[in-house]
């Protein structure tokens, strides 16, 4: 394939995605990429919508319903904090629940009806590989993670016939403002030397592989989880 093809394979016109928590880190940099390859986005973020609020939810609903079509979905909103689990504190529980979890959930519900009906549809969700590897302190957001790979291998089973594929994108140790608030500055130091490629990740390495799966180029991939980590799962050292 030419270059001059790949580029014709990796254009977005005509299509409307909606993404959460597109106004930081990698969903910013994925909302940036779909715009300049011609989609029309749909940014969602805790400024116009809240996902841990149920009225709030019932409003993006609402508001997601007035669209004829929606093409792509991308679920990326989340949140982490650390907390051990004989200090568990089920306010914050339910939180972390109700944005990395319900709501896909929710949203795919009703934007996969669009999708049926168009016969057309491409869902990524943006997992983690705390669905993979854990790490102590993590038990709530580990939970919601490997919860969410087993939403998406179920919904792409189910939504298949339709041609929408679904699929994750678990994100290994990226350099985000997430990363930088939850991890001091020697973890960070002692995560790039386990990391094999020598480096944290960039929000681009995460979009590239997010505007792979959701273009022409992906005929046939769907329930995978795809792990973007610069080979730290496979690392005997990490």
């Amino acid at each position: 394939m030419s270059n001059k093809n790949n580029k014709l394979y990796l254009k977005f016109n005509k299509k409307t995605v909606l993404i959460t928590g597109g106004s930081r880190g990698i969903g910013k940099q994925i909302k940036k990429d779909f715009e300049n390859l011609g989609a029309k986005v749909i940014s969602i973020s805790t400024k116009n919508f809240d996902l841990s609020k149920k009225d709030d939810l019932k409003n993006l609903i609402t508001y997601i319903n007035s669209f004829k079509k929606i093409d792509i979905l991308i679920n990326n909103a989340g949140i982490n904090y650390s907390q051990r689990i004989e200090n568990f504190i089920e306010a914050d529980y339910e939180n972390l629940m109700n944005i990395n979890l319900k709501s896909v959930f929710i949203l795919t519900s009703q934007i996969s009806k669009k999708m049926i009906k168009n016969k057309f549809g491409r869902i990524v969700n943006i997992a983690s590989i705390a669905s993979e590897r854990v790490r102590e302190g993590r038990s709530v957001y580990s939970t919601s993670k490997f919860g969410l790979i087993g939403f998406t291998k179920t919904i792409a089973v189910e939504l298949a016939k339709y041609n929408v594929l679904v699929n994750a994108v678990s994100p290994g140790f990226i350099n985000t403002e997430m990363t930088r608030s939850m991890l001091k500055k020697n973890e960070i130091k002692k995560l790039t030397n386990q990391v094999p490629m020598n480096r944290l990740g960039t929000t681009k390495d995460i979009s590239n592989a997010v505007m792979f799966l959701c273009s022409d180029i992906n005929t046939f991939i769907t329930g995978q989880n795809l792990i973007v980590d610069g080979g730290f799962i496979g690392a005997v050292n990490a």
